[in-house]
């Protein structure tokens, strides 16, 4: 029998065999690290996802996480309470249409999530508050007259937030803390109407006010007339029993005449009966009587 000597190859090392058990071990590590964890920040809640079962129904609350990689996707929700703006037009109970603005601040139901996630996906909010919120607007402002859109303000808004509150929570697990209306105008017909019932207004109670002007000049002038002619038969009685008194009032105007003409920067020459200072004149007519 001929035999062969088939040269072996030489072993490997043990070192080696370890060193690669070692690298292999740390980058299962690594990746398990970078995939398996994930944080959850203040304000947030997270929900599993799970490629077997589904959407799992515990909701995680703050802090770092473990899942398993590929077969877990974690969702991270934000829960704090955030405000959505929407705009309507809508129509009041007389038949004008009014251009509104709505402030909603809501908040999902932390319990609810993997139902949320599960029916309405991650951007839920966009999904569902614009069209509830401009329904219930439409149907709470169908029950105003537009003038009582602007003095029961609150009372609107009141009665929109109890609507929205109830139907966002039965239907759509999401929690309204808070409704405001932040823009209100009304149609060019009805705001020009508006104006005009405001002019109107005024020129009514301009009217009102000459009228009662008038009344009061006229209830002036009559005391006045009475007031002189109670004075000037008073003064009639004192003449018939003595005149005295109708020359005291000639000396007075007579002084008074004197001091105008006075005070004026023009020479001006009168004479004494035109100043009615003829004290002579008065004394002969006395001695007359």
């Amino acid at each position: 029998h001929m035999s062969l000597n088939v040269p072996r190859l030489p072993r490997a090392p043990r070192a080696a065999g370890t060193l690669a058990q070692v690298f292999l071990g740390a980058a299962g590590v690594a990746y398990l690290a970078y995939n398996g964890l994930y944080n959850v920040q203040s304000g947030h809640k997270a929900v599993l996802f799970s490629r077997y079962s589904g959407v799992q129904k515990e909701v995680y609350g703050e802090g770092t996480r473990f899942c398993v990689p590929w077969l877990h996707q974690p969702q991270i929700f934000d829960v704090r309470t955030r405000p959505k703006k929407v705009r309507s037009i809508s129509g009041t109970k007389d038949l004008q249409m009014v251009d509104i603005e709505m402030r909603v601040l809501y908040k999902p139901n932390t319990s609810r999530l993997p139902t949320i996630w599960s029916r309405f996906g991650t951007d839920y909010d966009d999904r569902i508050l614009p069209s509830i919120i401009s329904e219930t607007l439409k149907a709470t402002i169908a029950q105003f007259d537009a003038a009582q859109l602007i003095t029961k303000r609150e009372e609107v808004s009141r009665l929109v937030r109890r609507n929205l509150k109830e139907r966002a929570a039965r239907d759509f697990y999401i929690n309204v803390e808070d409704v405001a209306i932040t823009h209100l105008s009304f149609g060019r017909e009805y705001t020009k109407a508006i104006e005009d019932k405001q002019v109107a207004q005024q020129e009514a109670e301009r009217a009102k006010f000459l009228v009662q002007r008038a009344l009061e000049e006229k209830k002036a002038l009559i005391i006045q007339a009475q007031g002189e002619a109670k004075s000037a038969e008073l003064i009639g009685k004192a003449l018939e029993k003595d005149a005295s008194y109708l020359e005291l009032k000639r000396l007075e105007t007579a002084k008074d005449i004197a001091n105008n003409v006075a005070r004026s920067n023009n020479q001006v020459y009168l004479s004494s009966d035109t100043l009615l200072l003829n004290l002579l004149e008065s004394a002969d007519t006395s001695l007359k009587r």
